[in-house]
């Protein structure tokens, strides 16, 4: 007798992973200051520390999702937990420049494991409504686990904790999802033929997808390029960087948990257009303004990309359903690649930045500012380019409506 799937536990497990995911993101944010200092890095080469991190990621989401349907979700989990495990580890006993790369990567790996196994998962557990309702609420543990993970990095940084001792934190939730998943049952497909990697990239080359495709690797910059460079940037700002971060990611994750009747409203195509807008002002206000006011950009900037990632694999998941887990990770992975391909740019941009306001004149933390507030002002072609894109995919997808509204009439 087959073992019956405990969908319950399984999210849970699920939440924990990406928890593990948004720990490694926070508190690796948090301290990045503190890994400068230490290694005598400059900014670019923190820019490839980040890099490797947002390159693993897509890596072990797209080779994920090819074997999803051949290897299974729990296999996927397994070496996620490895990679988790022995890059923890490995960053706290890296010794220097090269060891956090190699480390940073494997935690990508772990990271991009646990998407590629349960976006997909999370879609063959639960159905229609309900199906949307718990994706969104799976992807509310990224933002929420950023703010703990922020909060706790800003805390033992403040008590002179050791950058050492924040990463042993990130092991905490590891052992948990290992623990939920451990003897679990996973779910089978429900949709047919999504099973064949022949009709997941049949599905995959339509215009459809490809434009989605291209956006998505806007979406993911324009939300963690922000983000993660958030501590060296606004560090002079008057306001603190770590609570700018846990502000953000708050408000993302109270978006997404409140995500349904939002969708509801605006549709998803009306969400993405209305995102990119509120995300390019309020990574504008970063480049402009200082103290408290800082905080306000917070909440505009978190408004615009809180419903991104989710709405792009929602958007995927409903409007081109053929394409599978595979799609889903490709999505995925295109965004976290892109990110990657671009830390480092953004990292040489701060250090260009920082040269030239020197060579003005500026120094101390005149300058640091400055130069991060140049930097942000370059970030908002991102979403920029996303207005129009948005825009337009907005007026495609209701010209397809209203023909297949007046089809089905006709008929």
């Amino acid at each position: 007798m087959s073992q019956s799937v405990n969908s319950g536990r399984l999210f849970n497990a699920s939440c924990f992973a990406l928890i593990t995911t948004a720990f490694s993101f926070s508190i690796r944010a948090g301290i990045l200051p503190q890994l400068g200092t230490e290694f005598n890095l400059t900014a670019e080469q923190l820019g490839f520390i980040n890099s490797m991190w947002f390159f693993g990621f897509p890596l072990a989401m797209i080779i994920g999702g090819l074997v999803y349907h051949t290897i299974g979700p729990k296999t996927i989990m397994q070496v996620a937990f490895v990679c988790h495990a022995i890059g923890i580890i490995m960053t706290i006993y890296s010794g220097g420049y090269t060891g956090l790369l190699i480390s940073t990567f494997l935690i990508g790996v772990g990271n991009g494991c646990t998407e590629a196994a349960c976006n997909p998962m999370i879609a063959d557990s639960y159905e229609g409504l309900q199906m949307s309702k718990m994706l969104n609420r799976f992807h509310m543990w990224f933002p929420g686990g950023i703010v703990v993970g922020s909060l706790i990095s800003k805390f033992m940084t403040d008590s002179n904790m050791g950058w050492q001792a924040q990463i042993w934190v990130i092991l905490i939730p590891t052992i948990i999802y290992a623990f939920l998943f451990w003897g679990q049952a996973f779910p089978k497909p429900h949709v047919d033929g999504v099973t064949s990697i022949g009709e997941n990239v049949k599905a995959m080359f339509t215009p459809l997808f490809l434009f989605i495709f291209v956006c998505m690797a806007f979406t993911a910059i324009s939300e963690f390029g922000p983000q993660q460079w958030t501590g060296l940037i606004m560090s002079k700002s008057g306001a603190s960087p770590m609570l700018i971060l846990a502000l953000v990611t708050g408000l993302m994750a109270i978006t997404r948990f409140f995500a349904h009747p939002i969708v509801a409203a605006l549709g998803q195509t009306g969400i993405l257009w209305g995102s990119s807008i509120l995300a390019a002002a309020g990574i504008y206000l970063f480049s402009t303004v200082t103290g408290p006011a800082a905080y306000a950009a917070a909440v505009i900037f978190a408004m615009g990309v809180a419903l991104f990632w989710p709405t792009m694999i929602g958007f995927v998941a409903q409007n081109v359903p053929l394409s599978g887990a595979l799609g889903m990770s490709i999505v995925g992975g295109i965004g976290m690649f892109s990110t990657a391909i671009w830390q480092p740019v953004i990292g040489k941009w701060l250090d260009d930045a920082k040269a030239e306001k020197m060579a003005a004149g500026l120094t101390g933390d005149e300058m640091e500012l400055a130069a991060g507030q140049a930097t942000l002002s370059t970030m908002v072609m991102f979403p920029a380019l996303l207005i129009v894109a948005f825009g337009i995919l907005y007026f495609w997808m209701k010209g397809r409506k209203t023909v297949a509204t007046s089809s089905a009439a006709v008929h």
